[in-house]
């Protein structure tokens, strides 16, 4: 086996994720998966510290990019405009190009109750840590929370949409539709009741 070979990391999700629904995640191991990869359990551990992490590694990565573009978001920006925008740029970025697997990647956390309670617990620290941020731009702590809440339950329903099989538009695209879809809600349910 040569000593090294590029996208280690895609050539392991990759493989993990076939087998992930091959045999079940919990059946994998990391030895399956690098035999599958064609690289050594070496280069596995450089990359991830278990086989969790193989569906998760990315999650550190997509909350530096959306902290480092809230910080660099204009000050003039109301708090939840800074946060799509940062989310959206992050999309563009680091997710847009690799739609297929991470569409893989949700449908195997999709199906394994320990790996949802995982995103769950994932998104819930992105969320504070994106209140934090906004926070720290001079925000009142209360205002950033529920921008931050809002924008990552918009994101919520824009990825499940994105993730389906067919779907064709942008993850930005369909973040601002179900911001959109967030802002009539809120606009509906401001509106008395008809008798």
């Amino acid at each position: 086996m040569p000593r090294w070979k590029p996208g280690a990391v895609d050539r392991l999700q990759t493989a993990a994720l076939e087998l992930f629904d091959e045999q079940g995640f919990e059946r994998t191991t990391v030895a399956e998966i690098v035999q599958r990869a064609g690289l050594t359990q070496r280069t596995f551990f450089n990359h991830f510290a278990d086989k969790r992490e193989v569906l998760f590694g990315l999650s550190s990565e997509l909350q530096r990019e959306i902290i480092g573009e809230i910080a660099a978001a204009d000050a003039a920006l109301p708090p939840l405009e800074v946060v799509m925008r940062a989310l959206g740029a992050v999309a563009d970025k680091l997710l847009e190009h690799r739609r297929a697997v991470v569409a893989h990647r949700y449908a195997v956390i999709a199906a394994n109750p320990e790996l949802l309670e995982r995103e769950l617990g994932k998104n819930a620290a992105l969320t504070d840590a994106i209140a934090a941020a906004l926070t720290e731009r001079g925000g009142d702590a209360d205002t950033a929370y529920l921008a931050a809440s809002v924008a990552m339950l918009a994101e919520q329903v824009a990825f499940r949409a994105w993730t389906r099989p067919g779907e064709t538009r942008s993850l930005r695209d369909l973040l601002q539709d179900a911001l959109h879809a967030v802002r009539t809600t809120v606009d509906a349910a401001g509106r008395p009741l008809s008798a």
